[in-house]
Protein backbone atom coordinates (compact mmCIF):
# COMPACT_ATOMS: atom_id res chain seq x y z
CA UNK A 1 0.00 0.00 0.00
CA UNK A 2 1.24 3.50 -0.83
CA UNK A 3 1.82 5.63 2.25
CA UNK A 4 0.76 9.20 1.48
CA UNK A 5 1.86 12.43 3.11
CA UNK A 6 -1.69 13.03 4.37
CA UNK A 7 -1.65 9.63 6.13
CA UNK A 8 1.65 10.50 7.83
CA UNK A 9 0.24 13.89 8.84
CA UNK A 10 -2.90 12.29 10.29
CA UNK A 11 -0.90 9.79 12.32
CA UNK A 12 1.40 12.51 13.55
CA UNK A 13 -1.59 14.56 14.71
CA UNK A 14 -3.01 11.52 16.49
CA UNK A 15 0.18 10.55 18.29
CA UNK A 16 2.57 13.48 18.37
CA UNK A 17 5.30 11.22 17.02
CA UNK A 18 7.91 12.39 14.51
CA UNK A 19 7.24 12.22 10.79
CA UNK A 20 9.74 9.44 10.09
CA UNK A 21 8.42 7.40 13.02
CA UNK A 22 4.89 7.81 11.66
CA UNK A 23 5.96 6.78 8.16
CA UNK A 24 7.75 3.71 9.54
CA UNK A 25 4.72 2.78 11.62
CA UNK A 26 2.41 2.98 8.61
CA UNK A 27 4.81 0.96 6.48
CA UNK A 28 5.11 -1.70 9.18
CA UNK A 29 1.32 -1.97 9.40
CA UNK A 30 0.38 -1.74 5.71
CA UNK A 31 -1.25 1.66 6.14
CA UNK A 32 -3.61 0.60 8.96
CA UNK A 33 -3.96 3.79 11.02
CA UNK A 34 -5.09 2.21 14.30
CA UNK A 35 -2.48 -0.54 14.08
CA UNK A 36 0.16 2.12 13.43
CA UNK A 37 -0.98 4.00 16.54
CA UNK A 38 -0.65 0.83 18.62
CA UNK A 39 2.76 0.13 17.05
CA UNK A 40 4.00 3.56 18.11
CA UNK A 41 2.55 3.13 21.59
CA UNK A 42 4.22 -0.26 21.97
CA UNK A 43 7.56 1.32 21.14
CA UNK A 44 6.97 4.20 23.55
CA UNK A 45 7.05 6.74 20.72
CA UNK A 46 3.45 7.86 21.16
CA UNK A 47 3.60 8.58 24.88
CA UNK A 48 2.82 12.19 24.06
CA UNK A 49 -0.62 11.38 22.67
CA UNK A 50 -2.73 11.86 25.77
CA UNK A 51 -0.55 14.68 27.02
CA UNK A 52 -1.00 16.75 23.87
CA UNK A 53 -4.43 17.94 25.00
CA UNK A 54 -3.29 19.23 28.36
CA UNK A 55 -2.73 22.91 28.95
CA UNK A 56 0.84 24.15 28.67
CA UNK A 57 0.61 27.61 30.22
CA UNK A 58 3.98 27.78 31.95
CA UNK A 59 7.47 27.49 30.51
CA UNK A 60 10.25 29.92 29.64
CA UNK A 61 11.31 32.66 27.32
CA UNK A 62 14.75 31.91 25.87
CA UNK A 63 17.20 34.32 24.26
CA UNK A 64 20.34 33.70 22.21
CA UNK A 65 22.68 36.19 20.52
CA UNK A 66 25.58 35.92 18.09
CA UNK A 67 27.32 38.88 16.55
CA UNK A 68 24.74 41.30 15.14
CA UNK A 69 21.84 38.86 15.48
CA UNK A 70 19.64 37.74 18.36
CA UNK A 71 16.65 35.45 18.78
CA UNK A 72 13.90 35.08 21.35
CA UNK A 73 11.55 32.09 21.72
CA UNK A 74 8.66 31.10 23.96
CA UNK A 75 8.55 27.42 24.89
CA UNK A 76 5.61 26.31 27.01
CA UNK A 77 5.26 23.57 29.58
CA UNK A 78 2.37 22.58 31.84
CA UNK A 79 3.99 23.44 35.15
CA UNK A 80 6.57 25.84 36.53
CA UNK A 81 8.22 22.81 38.12
CA UNK A 82 9.20 21.51 34.68
CA UNK A 83 10.31 25.01 33.69
CA UNK A 84 12.92 24.70 36.45
CA UNK A 85 14.06 21.32 35.13
CA UNK A 86 17.65 21.38 33.80
CA UNK A 87 16.72 19.26 30.77
CA UNK A 88 13.90 21.62 29.83
CA UNK A 89 16.08 24.69 30.34
CA UNK A 90 18.89 23.27 28.22
CA UNK A 91 16.34 22.49 25.51
CA UNK A 92 14.95 26.04 25.53
CA UNK A 93 18.48 27.45 25.24
CA UNK A 94 19.18 25.13 22.33
CA UNK A 95 15.93 26.13 20.60
CA UNK A 96 16.82 29.82 20.96
CA UNK A 97 20.29 29.13 19.52
CA UNK A 98 18.71 27.15 16.68
CA UNK A 99 16.40 30.07 15.91
CA UNK A 100 19.45 32.20 15.08
CA UNK A 101 19.88 30.19 11.89
CA UNK A 102 16.31 30.83 10.70
CA UNK A 103 14.14 33.74 9.61
CA UNK A 104 12.53 33.73 13.05
CA UNK A 105 9.14 32.32 12.04
CA UNK A 106 7.75 29.66 14.34
CA UNK A 107 7.38 27.28 11.41
CA UNK A 108 11.02 27.70 10.35
CA UNK A 109 12.32 27.24 13.89
CA UNK A 110 10.17 24.14 14.41
CA UNK A 111 11.43 22.58 11.20
CA UNK A 112 15.10 23.46 11.79
CA UNK A 113 17.53 20.81 12.99
CA UNK A 114 18.18 21.35 16.68
CA UNK A 115 21.59 22.87 17.32
CA UNK A 116 23.77 20.14 18.75
CA UNK A 117 21.28 17.46 17.72
CA UNK A 118 20.08 15.46 14.73
CA UNK A 119 16.31 15.97 14.95
CA UNK A 120 14.12 18.96 14.22
CA UNK A 121 13.02 21.25 17.02
CA UNK A 122 9.47 19.91 16.71
CA UNK A 123 10.57 16.28 16.96
CA UNK A 124 12.90 17.11 19.85
CA UNK A 125 9.95 18.63 21.71
CA UNK A 126 7.86 15.53 20.99
CA UNK A 127 10.60 13.34 22.43
CA UNK A 128 10.82 15.61 25.48
CA UNK A 129 7.07 15.27 26.08
CA UNK A 130 7.52 11.51 26.30
CA UNK A 131 10.61 11.78 28.49
CA UNK A 132 9.57 14.56 30.87
CA UNK A 133 5.89 13.60 30.95
CA UNK A 134 4.28 16.97 30.26
CA UNK A 135 2.82 18.67 27.23
CA UNK A 136 5.08 21.38 25.84
CA UNK A 137 5.52 23.29 22.64
CA UNK A 138 7.19 26.13 20.79
CA UNK A 139 4.59 28.90 20.79
CA UNK A 140 6.46 31.88 19.34
CA UNK A 141 9.83 32.91 17.95
CA UNK A 142 11.44 36.06 16.58
CA UNK A 143 14.84 37.06 15.22
CA UNK A 144 16.35 40.55 14.89
CA UNK A 145 19.53 41.59 13.11
CA UNK A 146 21.41 44.79 12.27
CA UNK A 147 24.06 45.64 9.70
CA UNK A 148 26.48 47.57 11.91
CA UNK A 149 25.57 47.79 15.57
CA UNK A 150 24.13 45.45 18.20
CA UNK A 151 20.96 43.63 19.12
CA UNK A 152 20.93 44.10 22.88
CA UNK A 153 19.09 41.58 25.04
CA UNK A 154 17.45 41.49 28.45
CA UNK A 155 15.69 38.73 30.36
CA UNK A 156 13.37 39.58 33.26
CA UNK A 157 12.65 37.19 36.14
CA UNK A 158 15.67 35.19 35.07
CA UNK A 159 15.52 31.44 35.66
CA UNK A 160 19.01 30.87 34.30
CA UNK A 161 21.41 32.18 31.69
CA UNK A 162 19.31 33.53 28.82
CA UNK A 163 16.06 32.26 30.33
CA UNK A 164 13.19 34.01 32.08
CA UNK A 165 9.56 35.14 32.02
CA UNK A 166 10.06 38.19 29.77
CA UNK A 167 12.61 38.50 26.98
CA UNK A 168 13.45 41.67 25.05
CA UNK A 169 15.57 42.36 21.96
CA UNK A 170 16.54 45.93 21.02
CA UNK A 171 18.22 46.57 17.68
CA UNK A 172 20.54 49.58 17.57
CA UNK A 173 22.58 50.58 14.55
CA UNK A 174 25.78 52.57 15.06
CA UNK A 175 29.39 52.60 13.94
CA UNK A 176 30.46 53.54 17.45
CA UNK A 177 31.88 51.60 20.40
CA UNK A 178 30.01 48.31 20.64
CA UNK A 179 30.45 47.82 24.39
CA UNK A 180 28.94 51.24 25.09
CA UNK A 181 26.19 50.46 22.58
CA UNK A 182 25.39 47.19 24.34
CA UNK A 183 25.17 49.05 27.66
CA UNK A 184 22.59 51.60 26.48
CA UNK A 185 20.81 48.90 24.48
CA UNK A 186 20.40 46.76 27.58
CA UNK A 187 18.97 49.73 29.48
CA UNK A 188 16.46 50.36 26.70
CA UNK A 189 15.59 46.64 26.73
CA UNK A 190 14.96 46.84 30.48
CA UNK A 191 12.73 49.84 29.82
CA UNK A 192 10.78 47.88 27.19
CA UNK A 193 10.31 45.00 29.61
CA UNK A 194 8.83 47.40 32.16
CA UNK A 195 6.62 49.57 29.93
CA UNK A 196 5.59 47.25 27.07
CA UNK A 197 5.37 49.95 24.37
CA UNK A 198 3.03 49.37 21.42
CA UNK A 199 5.48 50.66 18.78
CA UNK A 200 9.02 51.95 18.42
CA UNK A 201 7.99 55.19 16.70
CA UNK A 202 4.80 57.12 16.11
CA UNK A 203 4.84 56.18 12.41
CA UNK A 204 5.02 52.48 13.29
CA UNK A 205 1.92 52.57 15.49
CA UNK A 206 -0.68 50.25 13.86
CA UNK A 207 -3.33 52.32 12.05
CA UNK A 208 -6.18 50.31 13.56
CA UNK A 209 -4.91 51.08 17.07
CA UNK A 210 -4.68 54.79 16.27
CA UNK A 211 -8.18 54.81 14.77
CA UNK A 212 -9.63 53.03 17.78
CA UNK A 213 -7.99 55.37 20.30
CA UNK A 214 -9.03 58.43 18.32
CA UNK A 215 -12.64 57.22 18.17
CA UNK A 216 -12.75 56.59 21.91
CA UNK A 217 -11.26 59.98 22.70
CA UNK A 218 -13.68 61.72 20.29
CA UNK A 219 -16.68 60.05 21.92
CA UNK A 220 -15.45 61.01 25.37
CA UNK A 221 -14.88 64.61 24.24
CA UNK A 222 -18.35 64.91 22.68
CA UNK A 223 -19.91 64.07 26.02
CA UNK A 224 -18.61 67.43 27.23
CA UNK A 225 -21.03 69.17 24.86
CA UNK A 226 -18.33 71.46 23.48
CA UNK A 227 -18.19 72.60 19.82
CA UNK A 228 -16.57 70.32 17.24
CA UNK A 229 -13.55 72.64 16.86
CA UNK A 230 -12.83 72.36 20.57
CA UNK A 231 -13.50 68.63 20.53
CA UNK A 232 -10.89 68.19 17.79
CA UNK A 233 -8.31 70.03 19.88
CA UNK A 234 -9.19 67.88 22.89
CA UNK A 235 -8.77 64.73 20.83
CA UNK A 236 -5.39 65.87 19.49
CA UNK A 237 -4.23 66.59 23.02
CA UNK A 238 -5.27 63.15 24.21
CA UNK A 239 -3.61 61.53 21.20
CA UNK A 240 -0.33 63.29 22.05
CA UNK A 241 -0.61 61.87 25.55
CA UNK A 242 -1.35 58.42 24.10
CA UNK A 243 1.78 58.54 21.94
CA UNK A 244 3.89 59.70 24.88
CA UNK A 245 2.71 56.70 26.88
CA UNK A 246 2.74 54.07 24.11
CA UNK A 247 5.56 54.89 21.68
CA UNK A 248 8.98 53.71 22.82
CA UNK A 249 11.00 56.74 21.69
CA UNK A 250 8.43 59.11 23.24
CA UNK A 251 8.18 57.38 26.61
CA UNK A 252 9.93 58.71 29.68
CA UNK A 253 13.05 56.60 30.17
CA UNK A 254 12.49 54.54 33.32
CA UNK A 255 16.24 54.41 34.00
CA UNK A 256 16.52 58.15 34.72
CA UNK A 257 12.85 59.20 34.99
CA UNK A 258 13.55 62.48 33.17
CA UNK A 259 14.49 62.12 29.51
CA UNK A 260 12.52 60.45 26.78
CA UNK A 261 14.04 57.25 25.41
CA UNK A 262 14.86 59.19 22.24
CA UNK A 263 16.79 61.80 24.23
CA UNK A 264 18.50 59.10 26.31
CA UNK A 265 19.80 57.50 23.10
CA UNK A 266 20.92 60.92 21.88
CA UNK A 267 22.79 61.51 25.14
CA UNK A 268 24.45 58.09 24.85
CA UNK A 269 25.94 59.03 21.48
CA UNK A 270 28.71 60.91 23.29
CA UNK A 271 29.95 57.75 24.97
CA UNK A 272 29.31 55.57 21.94
CA UNK A 273 31.15 58.04 19.74
CA UNK A 274 28.69 57.94 16.84
CA UNK A 275 24.98 58.44 16.03
CA UNK A 276 22.59 55.74 17.29
CA UNK A 277 19.52 54.61 15.34
CA UNK A 278 16.83 52.50 16.97
CA UNK A 279 15.85 49.93 14.34
CA UNK A 280 13.20 48.18 16.40
CA UNK A 281 12.46 45.98 19.40
CA UNK A 282 10.81 42.68 20.24
CA UNK A 283 9.22 41.97 23.61
CA UNK A 284 7.99 38.51 24.50
CA UNK A 285 6.25 37.73 27.80
CA UNK A 286 5.37 34.19 28.83
CA UNK A 287 1.72 33.41 28.05
CA UNK A 288 1.10 36.91 26.72
CA UNK A 289 -2.16 37.37 24.85
CA UNK A 290 -3.56 34.06 26.04
CA UNK A 291 -6.57 33.64 28.29
CA UNK A 292 -5.29 30.86 30.51
CA UNK A 293 -8.85 30.17 31.58
CA UNK A 294 -9.58 28.92 28.07
CA UNK A 295 -7.62 25.75 28.58
CA UNK A 296 -8.77 23.91 25.50
CA UNK A 297 -7.99 26.84 23.22
CA UNK A 298 -4.51 27.33 24.69
CA UNK A 299 -3.74 23.64 24.43
CA UNK A 300 -4.87 23.67 20.81
CA UNK A 301 -2.71 26.69 20.11
CA UNK A 302 0.37 25.09 21.65
CA UNK A 303 -0.28 21.86 19.77
CA UNK A 304 -0.66 23.78 16.51
CA UNK A 305 2.49 25.82 17.09
CA UNK A 306 4.54 22.74 17.91
CA UNK A 307 3.21 20.83 14.92
CA UNK A 308 1.73 18.09 17.11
Amino acid sequence: MTITASMVKELREKTGAGMMDCKNALNENNGDMEAAVDWLRAKGIAKAEKKSGRVAAEGLIGIAAEGTKAAVVEVNSETDFVARNDQFQDMVRAIAATALGTDGSTEAVGAATMRGGSKSVTDTLTDAIATIGENMGLRRAAVMTVGDGVVATYVHNAAGDGLGKIGVLVALESTGDKDALVAIGRQVAMHVAATNPLAATKDEMPSDVVARERAVFAEQARESGKPEAIIEKMVEGRMRKFYEESVLLSQTFVIDGENTVEQALKNAEKEVGAPIALKGFTRMALGEGVDKGEEADFAAEVAAMSGN
